[in-house]
């Protein structure tokens, strides 16, 4: 059963992912009209399915990198934040271009982390 939640979770995992790198990628050279809203639950989705994943290793004994789950974790943090702010600022009618590139760059870091950190 355990095995069915991961895998679900995943699969949550890689679409939050996919809603904030998808946008960023579209997006990228637009000078307006930033999709801030996909990439904020984007990030949420990232956040909370993150952990969980990392909850339901725990319970099936599964190993955990503690310190690649650390960097990860503060990684999608300021991501969470970035999406944030840049959903205020679309909100006000300000710039979101920095926190629009900032959660999208950082999104690629922390998948380049995934992968490649053994």
């Amino acid at each position: 059963m355990l095995d069915v939640i991961r895998l679900i979770l995943l699969a949550g995992h890689i679409l939050g992912l996919a809603a904030i790198v998808g946008a960023f990628f579209v997006q990228m050279r637009a000078k307006s009209g930033h999709a801030t809203g996909v990439v904020l639950a984007g990030a949420i989705t990232q956040v909370v399915t993150g952990l969980a994943l990392v909850g339901v290793r725990e319970a099936a004994d599964l190993g955990v990198d503690n310190v690649k789950i650390a960097v990860k974790a503060v990684i999608a943090v300021v991501i969470l934040v970035a999406a944030i702010l840049g959903h205020l600022a679309a909100k006000r009618g300000r710039n979101v271009r920095p926190f629009f590139h900032a959660a999208g760059g950082l999104a690629i870091v922390n998948v380049l982390v995934a992968v490649l950190w053994p």
